[in-house]
């Protein structure tokens, strides 16, 4: 009896995926629910899992293909374990084996990734997958590279380009290479343009001295760590902060949608974080309701399911209001863009040094800017300055904050 694997139901945002990487070959055994295959969509890697035991027939859709809920991906055939792995050890031979482990080898990477590898004649033995279950990412291969470069800088400068030499038939060695997008970036390109066409983006800028905070954060970390085993960031500060200011201001956390506006009466907040496929949102669902150490840990928790590109669809949909930290990477200022259809973003940045006058005297304080994008259309500019002030109020006297006064 033949077992049909189907694409699985995909979310009204997603259209289509791309089959990533096959983590079995035809005449393989696989039990239920084991992964049978990846597919990327332009949010998360989806495994689709084997639906019983059996062996594996037919694969319709290889490597690369694009393809569609329902559609139809590959064929097994029921058998029991037993049978199936007497089955292999008569019918394959040393030769068969070899080339087998060569095609299990190939199908943990992902086609850009492969390319590289083709293009600088790499040996993949060599390369850390940091994908789910040890796929090698384009982002791997660039890693080795740029590792390979950075051991070779002693070396000859004519050396380095005899290395280069292959990405391109150009004698004089300007080289160049082109890579295909991943389906992130490619959906993460449309949106922010999307953005920038839809929405009527403004940017208000204001700076909080971050001394209060940071000494705070001194004084009760190993405390904090010890009852939690969770380390005091500072993103929950900024998080509290936010959603202060989002009660006070409920236009920041509302949304347009068609000639209406919705105003969320919850507190849906996305993180930016970056990940081996590309920047992703992660949303901590009702954290107005969450300590600072369960956001802690929720935002901890999202980074390794970034890293390891194991978020689900469900982590990354929705949103009231997001913060990017791109002071984590030294950004001094930047004006970040909106995440449809969210009408506010705040940015946050690389914590200075820098003389402020308190009164009549000259001080040196820790700095930040913030940088609150936001949609002009229902959001006043007197609303966006206010709300920056608010923050800036929350984060400069975080003890008020934190005990609700």
């Amino acid at each position: 009896m033949s077992i049909e694997v189907k694409v699985p139901e995909l979310p009204e945002s997603i259209a289509d995926a791309e089959v990533l990487s096959w983590h079995k070959k035809v005449g393989d055994f696989v039990k239920r629910d084991e992964v049978l295959v990846d597919i990327e969509t332009d949010k998360v890697v989806l495994d689709v899992p084997a639906p019983r035991d059996g062996v594996l027939a037919k694969i319709v859709e290889p490597q690369g293909s694009v393809v569609v809920a329902g559609q139809l991906l590959a064929v097994l055939k029921e058998a029991d374990e037993k049978a199936a792995l007497s089955h292999n050890v008569v019918e394959k031979k040393p030769a068969d084996m070899e080339v087998e482990e060569k095609t299990a080898v190939e199908t943990v990477i992902t086609p850009s990734a492969k390319k590289l590898i083709a293009e600088h004649q790499l040996d993949s033995k060599n390369i850390q997958g940091s994908g789910s279950g040890g796929r090698i990412l384009k982002e791997d291969v660039l890693r080795y590279l740029n590792a390979q470069t950075a051991a070779e800088k002693p070396q000859q400068k004519t050396s380095a380009e005899k290395e280069a030499a292959p990405l391109a038939d150009d004698p004089s060695g300007r080289v160049e290479k082109r890579v295909p997008m991943t389906r992130l970036r490619a959906r993460v390109a449309e949106r922010l343009l999307e953005a920038q066409h839809n929405a009527a983006i403004l940017t208000t800028f204001n700076e909080v001295n971050m001394q209060p905070v940071m000494d705070l954060r001194t004084k009760y970390k190993e405390a904090f760590e010890k009852r939690y085993d969770v380390k005091l960031g500072f993103m929950s500060f900024f998080i509290k902060a936010t959603i202060e200011a989002l009660k006070q201001f409920p236009a920041v956390n509302a949304s347009i949608d068609g000639n209406d506006i919705v105003y969320h009466g919850y507190f849906d907040i996305g993180v930016a974080v970056s990940s081996p496929r590309g920047l992703v949102v992660p949303v901590i669902r009702n954290a107005d309701q969450l300590s600072l150490a369960q956001i802690e840990q929720a935002i901890i928790d999202y980074a390794q399911k970034a890293r390891d590109n194991s978020l689900s669809i469900e982590e990354l949909q929705g949103g009231t209001f997001t913060l990017s930290n791109g002071g984590v990477f030294g950004s001094l200022l930047s004006t970040p863009i909106l995440n449809p259809p969210q009408s506010g973003i705040l940015g946050m940045h690389k914590i200075q040094k820098r003389p402020v006058a308190e009164g009549d005297d000259i001080v040196i304080r820790p700095m930040m800017y913030l940088a609150l994008s936001y949609d002009h259309r229902i959001i006043d500019g007197r609303e966006a300055v206010q709300f920056l002030v608010t923050l800036k109020d929350a984060l400069e006297d975080p003890a008020r904050m934190i005990i609700g006064i």
